[in-house]
Formats: structure tokens, sequence, C-alpha cells
């Protein structure tokens, strides 16, 4: 696996060794070494199927790995279960409700069984932004709203850590960058850590400071995600009258180039500065008489990211949720 911009040595709020999950023969989550920052975004990536669901059992406790182990917070989940996964909050599915109660009333099921103070709901319902609902029957709730009560029920007792797989799945655009805007406002709010499982790239780009990218049950890349952009090849959009002669021009400075059917896509090799090559390349097109309709750097993107070091299929596309678990852990 690839790592960057980790930065320094720190206690994980989630840390992996070895982790390794079969069934049968299939092995689904292999050899994982993950290293998550306290009060970090981490973006957990892969298409469906790429093992990122059984993983997130593993790392609350609710499936036994065949072999290596987890940490939460410095506590080996296998050997002190409770006190781990006590400091873990979780959102695998938001449909766990009474539709027939009310959002304070299926908040406060499972603040009796957590043995906390009735408190504990007003604090969470105003966390989440939700407190003038709370007292309407979640069967009157939007999707988004059920989203953001299944997030309050993960934050009651203040788990230091939130597991939230696919918070943003039925979402329509609204309720996306609601949702959006809470989680990356999460960690400087709460100085809770927030571990997002998804396959939506643009969001996760939008949210997280960490990422982590799993394929075929392997982690391939992880680090900062900042740190990851600035290690990707700066790229060009050039359209111009004569792309043939442009493609020509390009390539002569040294540029990879792409054809599209509108234009080209120029890779600047990490070590040109790309101001420089824009310049120069601007000044031979011009010199060459060829009109210049568009010459822009493209941004560097999480979804060039993935590309880069996993299989291109599956992830941008729409999937489905394979979980059916929910609400807290402990």
């Amino acid at each position: 696996v690839k790592r960057h911009g980790l930065g320094h040595r720190m206690q994980a709020a989630i840390e992996t060794e070895a982790l390794t999950r079969r069934f049968g023969r299939n092995v689904a989550v292999d050899d994982l070494y993950l290293s998550i920052p306290e009060q970090a975004v981490y973006g957990f990536l892969g298409r469906n199927g790429a093992g990122k669901t059984t993983t997130l059992k593993m790392i609350l406790g609710l499936l036994k790995p065949s072999s290596g182990r987890v940490r939460l917070f410095g506590t080996d989940v296998a050997r002190n279960r409770i006190a781990a996964v006590a400091q873990a909050g979780a959102l695998l599915e938001a449909h766990g409700f009474y539709s027939n109660l009310s959002g304070r009333e299926n908040l406060d099921l499972t603040r009796i069984l957590l043995r906390l103070p009735s408190s504990e709901i007003d604090r969470v319902l105003e966390k989440v932004e939700m407190t003038e609902h709370g007292a309407r029957r979640v069967g009157d709730y939007s999707l988004g709203m059920r989203q953001r009560l299944g997030i309050a029920r993960a934050m009651l007792g203040a788990p230091p850590l939130l597991v939230l797989d696919e918070p943003t799945n039925g979402l329509d655009p609204d309720g996306i960058a609601d949702m959006r805007r809470f989680l990356r406002d999460l960690p400087e709010r709460t100085g809770t850590t927030v571990l997002v499982s998804s396959h939506l790239l643009g969001e996760i780009e939008q949210i997280s400071t960490h990422v982590g990218i799993l394929s075929h049950g392997r982690l391939v890349l992880e680090g900062k995600l900042a740190s990851l952009k600035a290690d990707i090849a700066p790229e060009l959009w050039l359209q111009t009258d004569q792309p043939d002669q442009s493609a020509r021009i390009a390539m002569a400075l040294g540029l990879d180039v792409t054809m599209a059917s509108d234009g080209l896509n120029l890779t600047v090799k990490p070590e040109y500065p790309i101001g420089e090559v824009t310049a120069e390349l601007n000044r031979r097109l011009v010199e060459a008489s060829i009109s210049v309709f568009a010459l822009t750097p493209r941004p560097r993107s999480l979804e060039a990211i993935y590309h880069a070091v996993a299989s291109p299929a599956g992830i941008g596309a729409k999937t489905t949720p394979d979980v059916t678990d929910h609400g807290r852990t402990a």
C-alpha cells in the first residue's frame, strides 16, 4: 500500500494490523493496515464488493476477523470488545426506527439501553440541527432527516468515533449538500473522528481530510487528501481549431496527449512548472497560426487518484448498500 502525508506518529483513532476476513475460499478483506488519525474525516472508498462493509463490521466488533487485529484509540477490539466499541457510534442503516414514534421517543429507547441521562437527547438533536423536529413522528421525516436522526443516535454518549456507511445514500441534492456540510464541520464542532464509507468520489472529496482506497479487499492507497492530490501530475485542457497539429506541438514540449472528441487532455510532467509550460504552449500555438479556444488547468481530483491506483470499473456507478445492521454497537 502507498501511504502519503500521514504526518508524525500519534495514537490513531482506528488502527488495523494485518486484518483479514475469509468467507470460505473467498478473501473479502486481505491483510489490511489502516491508520486513521484522531479528528480526521476519513473517506473509505471502494466499489461495491471491495470489502468496505466487512471492514466496518470488524472495526465495530460485529464480525470476527479470520486473522489480524483492530484497535480503537489503542484498545484492542478482540481483547476488550466492550471497552473498545463503547468509544464508537455507528450508522450502518438509517431505517431502524419506529415510524409511529417521534424522533425523541426513538432516541429515548437507545438512551435507556445505554443508561444515559435524558439531557443526552437534547444534546444530540442540537448537534445534528434537529431540535425543532424532535417531536415529529419519524414516519413524517424526509430521508435526510432520518439520516440525521441516525447520526444523532450514533452520537448518544458522545463517542469520540463515528462510523458511517453511505450517509448520503438516497438523498436529494439539497439533502446531500446539508449532510456534506454537517460531516465536514463535525470534527471541529465536537472533536469527533469520522470514518465515512462511500462509493461517491465527488462527495468524499468535498468532506474528507484523509482517504483510504480499497480494491479487492486490499488497501491500495492511504493518506492526507491534500498530499495525494499534490502527487498527481498536473493536466491541461486544450481546445483549438487544429487539434492534430496542436497535439504534435504539445508532444514536442514533452507533454502526454490524450485526444478527445472536443479537445486534448495534456498531462504535464511533475518536474515541469505548469505555468511556464502553459505560457510556452500558448506561444507556440499562436506562432503556428492556431486559434486557441481554451487552455485551462484541470483540477487535481480524487477521481484521478482513484483511477491511478484501482480498477476504474464500478466505483463511480450507482450501487446499493450491502448492509443490514444499524444503530449503536456497544
